[in-house]
C-alpha cells in the first residue's frame, strides 16, 4: 500500500565498529585528483551494524566505492572514510530480471554473472569498475542512456543507513510524497522527521545529476538516488536488468563534415525512437551513439592510437561516430555482411542503417557479432581520447603547476545540440583556449575539455565553462548531467545556476532534516 510515511528499522548485525585501518595514500584521491585529501581512519564494514556504528561514532563520514568520481566527491576531507568493498553480496533473480547488489559490487562482476542468464545492466557508466552503490548515489549514466535511461530508471529499491544509525528499506512504489509534497520518516525512538520536497523541477533532458531530485508525488527512492551520500549510506541496491540483444553490430564511422555527422545522428535517433515505440521487427534500434570531434582526431593521430589499435582514422575526419545496432534475432557474420553490402534486399535493420548513412556507408567499419575484440578496439579508441587530453595536461603541469584539468558535463535538448557545440567552441575560442569535445551525442551530452598550457588558460577555461553552463540552463538543459557535483567549486557554482538560491536552500533543508549534524559527506554538494 502506497503512503508518504515510512518507519525506520534497527540495523541487522551487531552495532560495533569494524577494525579500523590506516589510510593508504591511494585512498586520499579520486579520479578528479582533487587536492588536499585527508582522513583520520578507514573502515571496511561488512554489515549494516558496522555501518550504523561508524555513522553514530564519527562526526564526519565519507562513503566511497571505486573512487571514480570526476568531481572530488570521493576525495576525503577529514574524519572517517567508509569503504564499501566488503558490502559485496549479489543475488540475481532471472525470473523477475532483478539483481540485489551490495553497495560495493562492481559493475563488471554484475555483468559477468548476469550475462550467462541472458541479462545485463543497461543503465551503466562507461567504466565498468564503478560500484553499484556509487552508481545509485550519483544517478550514474553513460552511453546507452538513449535506450536504457539513467540509474534512476533501473533502481527498484535501496537500503539506506541514516545518520542516526537507523535503516530504511525502500522499494519503488511503496512510499510516495504526500499531496502537499512531503515525506514522514518515523525514527527508532518514535519521533517523526518531516522532509519537504523541493519545489524546483529537473530540466526535461535525458540525464541530470544535480543533487536532490524533486517532483510531485515522487518516490522516496528517488530522493536518495543522486544524493551523493549526503543523506544516508546506501548499503544495498536492487536493480532491474535488461535482456541481452539477440545479436549486435558495433560501428565506427569517420565523417568529413560535422553538419553531415549531426544529420546522421538525427536519422539514427529518429529511427530508433520509432522502433521502440512501434516494436517493428525490421526497425533500426541503436542504443547509443558516441562521438568525438576533429580536435580529438588530431590528438589520437598525434599519439598513434589508430596504429596501436588498428582502427582507421582519416586525417580529414571532422568527427567520428561510434554506435551499436541491436538486432532482434540471432544473425550470423555472413548475414550481416550481406545486408550491409546489398542494401536493396529484403527489409532489415541493417539495410535501413545503410539507407540512413547514404554515401557515408562506404567509410563504415564494423565489428561483427563474432568479433567482440574488434568492438573493444573501437571502445579503446574512444577511451584514448580522454587519456590523450590527460597526459597533455600532466605534461603542461610539469611546466606550470597551476595547470589543472578543466572539463564540462553538459546536456541540452537534442534539437539544440549542434548549436550547443558551436556555443562551447565560441566561448573557449574567444578566450584563446584550446578545446576538445567528445561525449554521448545520442543524448545531447558532451564533455568539453580544455587543453591548457598555463594557469591563465585554466582560469579562462573556467570562465568559458560557466558561460556555457549559463546558456545551457537558459535553454532547458543541465550543466550537471552524469558526473554529479561533488566538492568541485565549479560544479557547485553550476548547481547554483541550475537550482537558484531558493532551490539550494530547499536542498539544505532536506539535508538538515535527515542529517541534522551534517556529518555525511561534508563539503559534497554544499561548500563547508
Amino acid at each position: 500500500m502506497t503512503g508518504s510515511s515510512i518507519r525506520a528499522r534497527a540495523p541487522r548485525g551487531e552495532v560495533v565498529l569494524p577494525t579500523p585501518r590506516d589510510v593508504p595514500e591511494a585512498r586520499l584521491l579520486d579520479a578528479a585528483y582533487f587536492p588536499g585529501g585527508r582522513a583520520d581512519v578507514l573502515y571496511e564494514p561488512s554489515t549494516e551494524g558496522h555501518v550504523a556504528a561508524i555513522v553514530c561514532r564519527h562526526a564526519s563520514v565519507l562513503v566511497v566505492g571505486a573512487q571514480s568520481s570526476l568531481t572530488g566527491g570521493a576525495t576525503p576531507d577529514g574524519g572517517a572514510l567508509l569503504v564499501t568493498d566488503r558490502l559485496d553480496g549479489l543475488a540475481i533473480d532471472p525470473s523477475v530480471r532483478t539483481a540485489v547488489c551490495g553497495a560495493g559490487v562492481v559493475l563488471s562482476r554484475l555483468r559477468d554473472e548476469a550475462r550467462p542468464l541472458g541479462l545485463f545492466c543497461g543503465a551503466a557508466p562507461t567504466w565498468d569498475g564503478a560500484t553499484l552503490g556509487g552508481m545509485a548515489s550519483t544517478n550514474a549514466a553513460g552511453a546507452a542512456t538513449f535506450k536504457h535511461g539513467t540509474m534512476r530508471r533501473c533502481v527498484r529499491g535501496l537500503t539506506v543507513v541514516l545518520a542516526d544509525g537507523s535503516v530504511l528499506d525502500l522499494r519503488r512504489g511503496e512510499v510516495e510524497a504526500s499531496a502537499d509534497g512531503h515525506f514522514d520518516v518515523v525514527r527508532l525512538d518514535g519521533t517523526t522527521t518531516r522532509i519537504d520536497v523541493p519545489t524546483y523541477r529537473d530540466p526535461a533532458v535525458p540525464k541530470v545529476s544535480a543533487g536532490y531530485f524533486a517532483a510531485p508525488a515522487m518516490d522516496l527512492v528517488d530522493l536518495f538516488i543522486g544524493s551523493e551520500g549526503t543523506l544516508g549510506v546506501v548499503t544495498e541496491v536492487v536493480v532491474e536488468l535488461a535482456p541481452l540483444p539477440a545479436a549486435s553490430v558495433t560501428c565506427w564511422l569517420p565523417v568529413d563534415d560535422e553538419t553531415r555527422g549531426f544529420e546522421i545522428v538525427r536519422g539514427l535517433r529518429d529511427a530508433s525512437i520509432r522502433t521502440r515505440r512501434t516494436h517493428e521487427p525490421n526497425g533500426l534500434d541503436v542504443p547509443a551513439i558516441e562521438h568525438f570531434d576533429r580536435r580529438c582526431v588530431e590528438l589520437l593521430r598525434d599519439d598513434g592510437a589508430d596504429r596501436t589499435h588498428g582502427v582507421p582514422l582519416p586525417a580529414n575526419a571532422a568527427m567520428v561516430l561510434i554506435f551499436t545496432v541491436d538486432l532482434p534475432t540471432p544473425t550470423s557474420d555472413d548475414d550481416v555482411v550481406e545486408q550491409l553490402s546489398e542494401p536493396d534486399g529484403p527489409d532489415t535493420p541493417l539495410r535501413r542503417l545503410v539507407r540512413i548513412l547514404g554515401p557515408d556507408a562506404e567509410r563504415l567499419e564494423i565489428a561483427l557479432p563474432s568479433e567482440p575484440s574488434r568492438a573493444a578496439k573501437f571502445a579503446a579508441m574512444r577511451e584514448a581520447v580522454p587519456m590523450a587530453v590527460n597526459h597533455r595536461i600532466r605534461d603542461a603541469r610539469l611546466r606550470d603547476p597551476g595547470v589543472t584539468k578543466t572539463a564540462g558535463d553538459l546536456v541540452v535538448p537534442w534539437d539544440l545540440f549542434p548549436e550547443s557545440i558551436r556555443r562551447y567552441r565560441e566561448n573557449f575560442a574567444k578566450r584563446g583556449v584550446d578545446l576538445a569535445i567528445w561525449g554521448h551525442v545520442s543524448d545531447g551530452n558532451v564533455h568539453p575539455n580544455a587543453l591548457p598550457q598555463r594557469a591563465a588558460d585554466v582560469a579562462a577555461a573556467k570562465e568559458a565553462l560557466l558561460e556555457s553552463a549559463a546558456w545551457v540552463v537558459s535553454v532547458g538543459g543541465s550543466p550537471l548531467s552524469e558526473h554529479g557535483v561533488g566538492r568541485s567549486p565549479m560544479k557547485q557554482a553550476m548547481l547554483r545556476l541550475l537550482r537558484g538560491a531558493a532551490g539550494i536552500e530547499q536542498m539544505r533543508a532536506v539535508k538538515q532534516a535527515l542529517d541534522p549534524a551534517w556529518k555525511l559527506a561534508p563539503g559534497v554538494l554544499f561548500p563547508r
